[in-house]
């Protein structure tokens, strides 16, 4: 692993980390009520960690399987979460 590479994968996390903060805010004003917040929210934010977790698994073990590093391991798994966790955070900031 090269150090431009681990400097990406950390800046990739960092931003997972900043979206994840700000999806549990939003969804906590919302439960508050200091945010209007849809019908079903509450059960959106549960049914949906399942299926998210599921293809990080399928995505790390299939870059685990095609003999990637540790680093394009990791980096696979992070794509769906990533990729929903951005969609919420879009969604919540209306």
């Amino acid at each position: 692993m090269t150090p431009l590479t681990l400097m990406t994968l950390n800046a990739n996390l960092a931003k997972l980390m900043i979206d994840t903060q700000a999806v549990m805010t939003l969804r906590l004003l919302g439960m508050a009520g200091a945010l209007p917040q849809t019908r079903g929210e509450n059960a959106r934010m549960v049914n949906e960690k399942g299926p998210a977790m599921a293809k990080a698994y399928q995505a790390a073990t299939k870059a685990a399987f095609a003999g990637g590093t540790p680093d394009q391991i990791f980096s696979a798994a992070m794509v769906p979460v990533s990729k929903k966790v951005r969609a919420n955070r879009k969604r919540l900031s209306k």
